[in-house]
């Protein structure tokens, strides 16, 4: 048997996805605070013609140095592994974050005192903040993407759920780490190449292995009956230090969905409905945050509401609003509000059809609204009803929902909870225009339901302004 400093220690800088995390948040805050610095050096030279004093420092107001730590709220998005690792994904994130910090900035400025906010100091901020994270975001990509600094990982079972595994690896670019090879008791497999990894051995080679390859981790994708050598192998592998991690929370980490497709029938059962248990404290929190959005959404709405109106009256005549019967907790029915954004009689037949890109059935200025999203502000009204939510599974319709049931594993636990304005799988995917489309959004959904607190409502709330801003709806 190997001897147990035959596995040598990890890499301290081959890091998890969670310290991964943490560092891009340490990361953005100094960066925060060095734009800070550099703000008040240029401002208090500005105002007062030199160089940065104690009196000029207690006269800023305090809310200004708060900002390096609002920062990273603004780029809420960019925490996910599989978007920080994108050079395009992180011009996008840190661009955007930029734009929503100034609108913002922008609201309050317009709305306040005159002469009451400071317009220099912000702006050398928002622009210096902009440049100082992403040159570091530049940085981390370039150092945390190399393989020195990736963990290495062995996937244990090349059965169907193992090959599942190694599918999904093969689609995310640049790679999450550095899968090794595979290992399987099956006598048939060793020496055989599964999707590119070879099957480098059994349990017996286990240990020996994780020193040979410099193993940081292991992917167990065993779906049937483990055997007893097999079990004893990945006790003795975590004992000296190894990362073990079930495939199913593997998909999650790399995917922030749940893997519904490829799960046992019993699955949502032993696991799902387990973890799907809330506080009463975090209904209650959420309900109260939900009438605050409610309040607040109705009157940007309301404010909305002449211009909307007239927009919609001229493009294409009378209704202003629409209604339309949809599921929500539990399947309860009520009828969701909307302004108008298609033409009248757009379903003839009454056959409920999936929203597609550049929709005909939608007017002119309908698709507007629909990229924008804007259409979907009088829905703040069935949030402070109790119908809805700020954050939930978009709510569909009862006639799709039945059909969806017939052909997609699971869909009806997204009633679990009430449908939201926006949610986990509106802000990480387009609308659903397929099964296997629709199917992926459900992950989403579920992976939502899973993992929902007060911290992930927040994360999905921060991350809505792109998709307005993005021109993503349809």
């Amino acid at each position: 048997m190997t001897s147990e400093r035959s596995i040598p220690p990890g890499n301290p800088f081959r890091l998890r996805m969670a310290e991964r995390r943490i560092l891009l948040l340490l990361g953005d805050i100094f960066m925060g605070l060095i734009a800070l610095l550099i703000a008040l050096i240029i401002w208090s030279s500005a105002d007062i013609g030199q160089s940065l004093t104690v009196e000029f420092v207690m006269r800023v107001p305090g809310w200004f140095y708060l900002l390096p730590f609002i920062w990273p709220i603004l780029m809420v998005g960019m925490y996910e592994d599989h978007r920080s690792r994108h050079i395009s994904s992180t011009l996008r994130g840190v661009s955007l974050a930029a734009v929503i910090g100034l609108g913002l900035y922008l609201i309050f400025y317009f709305t306040a005192e005159p002469s009451t906010l400071p317009r220099l100091g912000v702006a050398i901020f928002i622009g210096g903040v902009s440049i100082l994270t992403l040159l570091w975001r530049l940085l981390y990509i370039r150092i945390f993407t190399a393989p020195q600094f990736l963990r290495r990982v062995l996937l244990v079972g090349a059965g169907e759920t193992g090959k599942i595994m190694l599918k999904i690896l093969a689609d995310i670019h640049p790679r999450p780490f550095i899968m090794a090879g595979i290992v399987d008791d099956d006598p048939q497999k060793i020496a055989t190449t599964i999707e590119g990894y070879r099957v480098l051995g059994g349990s017996q080679d286990l240990l020996e292995l994780i020193s040979q390859l410099n193993i940081t981790d292991l992917i167990v994708a065993i779906s049937g009956r483990m055997q007893g050598s097999m079990f004893q192998a990945l006790i003795d592998a975590q004992e000296r230090g190894m990362d073990i991690t079930r495939m199913p929370v593997a998909y999650e980490e790399l995917l922030n969905r749940v893997p519904i497709r490829y799960l046992e029938a019993d699955w949502i059962l032993r696991s799902f409905v387990d973890q799907t248990h809330v506080n009463a404290f975090y209904e209650m929190a959420k309900r109260a945050i939900d009438i605050l959005g409610g309040l607040v959404g109705m009157l940007i709405t309301l404010t909305l509401l002449p211009l909307v109106s007239l927009a919609i009256y001229l493009d294409s005549g009378w209704p202003i609003f629409y209604t339309q019967v949809r599921l929500g907790r539990a399947g309860r029915e009520y009828k969701i509000i909307k302004f108008r954004t298609m033409r009248q009689n757009a379903e003839p037949d009454g056959q409920p059809r999936w929203a597609e890109e550049n929709d005909k059935r939608a007017t002119t200025v309908g698709h507007f609204l629909r990229k924008t999203h804007l259409d979907e502000f009088p829905q703040f009204l069935n949030v402070l009803r109790g119908e809805m939510s700020l954050v939930g599974p978009r709510a569909e319709r009862p006639e799709l929902v039945e059909w969806f049931q017939q052909h997609v594993p699971f869909y009806r636990a997204r009633l679990l909870v009430r449908p939201g304005i926006t949610g986990w799988a509106q802000v990480n995917q387009d609308y659903a225009a397929s099964i296997d489309e629709t199917i992926e959004k459900l992950e989403y959904d579920l992976y939502y339901i899973k993992h929902r607190s007060l911290m992930m409502d927040l994360r999905v709330i921060m991350r809505t302004p792109s998709m307005i801003f993005g021109f993503r709806g349809r």
